[in-house]
């Protein structure tokens, strides 16, 4: 149950005076349906209303907090023209402007032979000093409420600053002054405020300084965000440890055959990530392990030496992939060697239908098979295991910890291998996957091509096809990568459906399209067709990032490569380089180039080392727009920003981790707070895990 201290703040928006159904649609949008959520709008920008002159000594161009008494109202002819109120003080007058005026209103604020106070700002014109839409006009009281520092939020269409302000002071009204969660010893060394203060002193930031992330008020409030993140997570691995499990321990024969198999001898980094896995397995907790590996490192081996590992031990194990592409690769690559081995594989997929499917779940059901390869496919109600001990999840940013816990319920304690090509930042690491254990694959196996990255203006299309045209006339494979499917008027990015009917005037029918609105089995006969087959050069959206395996393809065109981050760039570079051909990737762009976009694009040059692009990419963009973390199951951060808050991390991750070691059900002195913590931030699934919770 959230505790009581907690329900003013998590009460509809429209229980805020003055938002009614309406203006609540836009605040949903902007920031969400909860009081808590405006708590959590901080201001980006600030104006200054402190400047009060006389109307003699004001200065145009500025914004100005005036004392004024009321004129005459000079109503227009002309509706196009102005409506005008006659202002002034005992050093002069200023005109109050006003277009597509309501008379029966202005008359009501601005009374004439009234005194009253405006603020906005002034301009000159004709000679003669005026306001146009003063921004704020009231009594002679409203002085000092006027007179102050304003802060600026980010805004959405149909929500202006006036409406919006006033329902976050409504909210940070409600705010209550909740026990101190945070450890004495460190409020008093960082000289942060109190919760409640500290959420006030960021609504009220008294200038342009004061919205800095590293104000003591923000740092304080990115660290109570952190805590509760790094304490969730730390309880859920507290929990997984505590699940009893069963130890896998395989003989090594299965693993033994396949490694004879391959054409190729295992890296170093792959006996490390595989034996650290093994022991693992062995042992009677529960595995939860991330295995993260840069394009090409060889991931998909080791975890089926991991599965095989299962299968020694006499039982079942699956791995699942987000596409159907990419569960269908991953079945071409694992059969040959599941077959060397002499263990029975299956692929399931949302388009197997029929008696093929029948018999094929009928194998699993009974243990015949003891492997499976799919896509969400496996989570179906139908999908029995004889006796499923191991579940391989790849590119797991696609999945929620709810598809996981999912998959894992159709076993008796499921160990669970977590894999990603995409390399993430260590804080990332820590955000997201904290719960588990992480190996990373930092070689890749022999044999792998570097790849010449060079980087061209769209200006010198016409150059780069006549280049693609040699490539293909010596028998090479291209890929060509548009970020967007058809034209669209918003943006003016050269559309794939366009490209590759150009492509095809010039190459004819050697020219396949696919992009993500692509029914599964037309997409995966493009992608045969170019791996296997007629087609040599591929037009593509950003569907073929992941997972795709083309070895003949040695050349990829990126256009308009400053729209895509720096990871994105990488997986989509490491699509190529894959065979015995020399490979390039060429990178056009859009002139001028913008400061970031050069940055990025120079990085790319530099290295192709996975991870520090990763962390370069995490600088250069902030962590929300890393991995487009909306869709991706990376938490959302509101307060915390990782590129700037790193440091407050690794000191949130250390305190959970202290917090559990000597409090782990939250019943000590700091525990009842810490509930309150985690409750205040959502992290309610966390709280289910304490024993007394």
């Amino acid at each position: 149950m959230r505790p009581e201290i907690l329900f003013p703040l998590f009460a509809p928006v429209t229980s805020l005076p003055g938002v009614g159904p309406r203006s609540a649609k836009s605040i949903e949008a902007l920031a969400g349906p909860q009081v808590v959520d405006l708590c959590w709008h901080l201001p980006s920008g600030v104006i200054d209303r402190r400047y009060a002159p006389k109307i003699a000594e004001a200065e145009p161009d500025r914004v100005a907090t005036l004392i004024l008494r009321v004129g005459q109202h000079l109503a227009p002819r002309n509706p196009r023209q102005p409506y005008r109120v006659a202002c002034f003080d005992d050093s002069g007058e200023i005109s109050l402007v006003f277009f597509h005026a309501h008379a029966d209103y202005l008359t009501k604020v601005l009374p004439e032979g009234e005194t009253r106070v405006v603020s906005g700002r002034l301009e000159r014109f004709g000679g003669r000093l005026q306001m146009t839409h003063p921004d704020h006009i009231g009594p002679l009281e409203e002085l000092a409420r006027m007179k102050r520092v304003e802060p600026v939020y980010p805004l959405t269409g149909g929500l202006t600053l006036k409406p919006l302000g006033k329902a976050i002071r409504a909210a940070l009204e409600r705010a209550p002054e909740p026990p101190e969660w945070l450890d004495a010893a460190l409020v008093t060394r960082e000289r942060w405020p109190a919760w409640r203060a500290a959420l006030g002193a960021a609504h009220a930031p008294e200038g342009p300084e004061a919205l800095s992330p590293l104000t003591p008020a923000r740092r304080r409030l990115a660290y109570d965000e952190l805590l509760a993140n790094q304490l969730a997570l730390a309880l859920m691995r507290h929990h997984q440890r505590s699940q009893h499990g069963r130890a896998l321990r395989g003989d090594g024969r299965l693993c033994d055959k396949v490694i004879a198999a391959l054409p190729f001898e295992l890296t170093a980094s792959q006996r490390q990530t595989w034996s650290e896995i093994a022991a693992d397995m062995a042992s009677e907790a529960r595995m939860l392990r991330l295995l993260q590996g840069d394009v090409g490192s060889g991931k998909t081996v080791v975890a089926l030496l991991a599965m095989l590992g299962a299968v020694e031990a006499g039982a079942q194990a699956a791995i699942m992939a987000p596409t159907e592409i990419l569960a269908r690769q991953h079945f071409h690559t694992l059969a040959p060697l599941a077959q060397a081995a002499g263990v029975g594989i299956e692929l399931l997929t949302g388009r197997d239908k029929g008696k093929a499917r029948e018999a094929a779940l009928q194998r699993l059901g009974c243990g015949e098979s003891a492997l499976a390869v799919g896509t969400h496919a496996l989570f179906q109600q139908e999908v029995e295991f004889h006796d499923l001990a191991l579940v391989v999840i790849d590119e797991q940013h696609r999945f929620g910890v709810h598809q996981r816990l999912t998959l894992a319920s159709k076993g008796r304690a499921v160990d669970v291998l977590v894999m990603t090509a995409t390399p993430i930042p260590r804080t990332l690491v820590l955000t997201s996957y904290g719960d588990m254990e992480v190996s990373r694959l930092t070689e890749k196996p022999a044999g792998r091509q570097p790849i010449d990255t060079r980087v061209m203006p769209l200006e010198r299309l016409h150059d780069v096809i006549e280049g693609v045209a040699r490539a293909l006339d010596g028998g090479a494979k291209a890929y060509w990568v548009c970020p967007l499917v058809e034209e669209s008027e918003v943006s003016d990015l050269a559309a794939a459906e366009a490209r590759a009917e150009e492509l095809k005037q010039r190459f004819g029918a050697r020219v396949g399209l696919v992009h993500g609105r692509m029914k599964g089995k037309d997409k995966d006969a493009v992608m045969k067709a170019f791996a296997e087959g007629p087609l040599a050069l591929l037009v593509a959206t950003t569907v073929i990032e992941v997972g795709v395996d083309v070895p003949a393809a040695s050349i990829m065109v990126i256009e308009h490569a400053e729209r895509f981050g720096l990871a994105q760039l990488h997986q989509l570079r490491g699509r190529i380089g894959r065979g015995a051909a020399r490979s390039t990737c060429l990178l056009l762009y859009q002139s001028p180039l913008g400061e970031t976009a050069r940055a990025r694009i120079q990085i790319l040059r530099e290295t192709d080392d996975g991870f520090r692009i990763a962390e370069e990419d995490l600088r250069l963009r902030g962590a929300g727009e890393l991995l487009g973390t909306r869709q991706s199951g990376f938490p959302e951060f509101r307060l915390a920003d990782l590129a700037v808050h790193g440091e407050l991390l690794a000191l949130a991750r250390d305190d959970a981790r202290l917090i559990l070691g000597t409090d782990p059900d939250l019943t000590g002195p700091r525990g009842p707070a810490l509930r309150v913590l985690l409750y205040l931030f959502e992290r309610d699934a966390a709280v289910k895990y304490l024993r007394s919770g």
